[in-house]
């Protein structure tokens, strides 16, 4: 039998709202504890609002919190009535003897509110639901959206002070100084790259940008290949040109290093079979998540991001690439489109708390030369959102048994929060595979100056 919600009380608890204002009128040291867990919005009665309010304006103008002060306080703002008056604000001290259980009075108001929360959400889900002029892939997207920023305002604020934090900074330094391969972010698999990056960061966009068949997909599947396969890092790969299976080649071409062309056309030597085997092992159980999807859409991919984070805690994304996602404004020009999705993508990297890796085309002009930021194509917006931006540079030419292995460059164009400069790598044509070079040093420019409030 369905049960009818229609006639309930909204959760909460009267006692406790009132234990907590009693509680800081009692101890008003106790107010940052308070503040933790509790916003005005908070507490259900719209009298024990007001009151902590006003408890709250005290306590950002550095006024002790007593009875006298809070009266009067309500009585300069004209809000005493709306409070309860002076008798209901001096009951409170008679609701809680001591201030020693604030920390569980407000657990218990916070549960309550989110209670609340959860049940505004649902009823505003069941109306978009209703709602015949909405698409039903907009009405997911923004459940899904409401969820993420519900339990992101829910999240409880750590702070630390300096005799925490120092010990365990100087552990971290001397790990790593122990340890070089070790980084603060999700290594690439270039050590001259992770040097200058020390890996991808959370929250980053990272735009590889190229020519094409410079090896844009290539790069990304040598890095995942590190990634999700030799580092067991759950990964995401959204394929918007190749198909999984091409992909699936690729991958056991590189990690095989097998010939592609012998794997496409089936024409094997026998020692294939046993680095082919050996590689379906090692692939066969890396947490790596494909979504072979053309032509997306942004709110589409967006969604599925999530589901991966969320039901697969995927650690970074890489999105192959942003010229086939398609925009909500189909009709919109070119760049607005490109932007929109620019923005919408690192907006994604912030709320999953994951780089997201996005391959990207250049213009025509930088044919056989160094690209720069100037020729990303579509918009402007890309170079402008982007945290980290790198071009691949190699030059077109054939190899043969004799020269197997050809010189690329990873150029690093922009870096918010490190250096620039070039990462000598080499391309391996037939496992369409980059690689380290044996030397571990790197070449940088100058470190880019802060950028100001007014640059995206």
């Amino acid at each position: 039998m369905a049960l009818d919600f229609n006639d309930k009380i909204p959760p909460h608890n009267e006692e406790a709202e009132q234990a907590v204002l009693g509680a800081l009128l009692l101890d008003w040291k106790s107010i940052p504890t308070a503040i933790e867990y509790l916003r005005p919005e908070r507490f259900f009665s719209q009298k024990n609002q007001v009151v902590f309010e006003a408890m709250l304006s005290l306590y950002r103008q550095g006024i002790t919190g007593d009875l006298i002060s809070l009266v009067n306080e309500l009585t300069t703002t004209g809000r005493l009535d709306a409070a309860g008056g002076v008798a209901y604000v001096s009951a409170l001290t008679n609701t809680v003897p001591t201030s020693a259980n604030i920390e569980h009075y407000a657990e218990i108001v916070r549960d309550n509110s989110i209670r609340r929360d959860l049940i505004s959400m649902s009823a505003d889900m069941k109306l978009e639901a209703y709602d015949a002029t909405k698409k039903s892939s907009r009405i997911l997207d923004s459940v899904e959206q409401k969820i993420f920023q519900l339990n992101d305002k829910n999240q409880m604020n750590a702070v630390y002070v300096m005799k925490d934090v120092i010990p365990k900074t100087i552990d971290e330094i001397d790990n790593r100084y122990k340890n070089s391969g070790s980084y603060t972010g999700i290594p690439s698999g270039f050590i001259d790259l992770d040097g200058m990056t020390s890996g991808f960061q959370k929250s980053e966009l990272i735009i590889i940008g190229a020519r094409p068949s410079m090896g844009k997909t290539a790069m990304a599947l040598s890095m995942m290949q590190h990634i999700a396969i030799e580092r067991d890092i759950p990964t995401g790969f959204f394929s918007l040109e190749m198909s999984v299976n091409q992909i699936g080649q690729r991958i056991l071409s590189q990690v095989a290093r097998v010939s592609g062309t012998r794997l496409r056309s089936g024409v094997l030597k026998m020692d294939d079979f046993k680095r082919i085997q050996d590689a379906a092992g090692k692939c066969y159980s890396s947490p790596l998540y494909i979504v072979d999807t053309p032509n997306m859409k942004l709110l589409d991919l967006r969604a599925m991001a999530r589901r991966l984070r969320v039901n697969y805690n995927v650690q970074i994304i890489f999105i192959d690439y942003i010229g086939l996602i398609t925009s909500e404004n189909a009709d919109a020009p070119v760049y607005e489109q490109i932007s929109e999705i620019s923005k919408s993508l690192k907006a994604l990297a912030r709320e999953l708390e994951i780089p997201i890796v996005v391959l990207c085309q250049v213009a025509r002009s930088a044919e056989a030369k160094e690209p720069n930021l100037a020729e990303l194509r579509g918009s402007g917006s890309i170079e402008q959102d982007a945290d980290v931006v790198m071009f691949i540079h190699r030059e077109r030419k054939k190899t043969d048994e004799e020269n197997p292995v050809m010189d690329a460059k990873l150029i690093v164009a922009k870096q918010r929060n490190g250096p620039i400069g070039d990462v000598d790598l080499l391309f391996i044509p037939s496992y369409t595979k980059f690689e380290n070079k044996e030397k571990k040093s790197f070449k940088t420019q100058p470190e880019q100056p802060p950028e100001t409030d007014g640059q995206a």
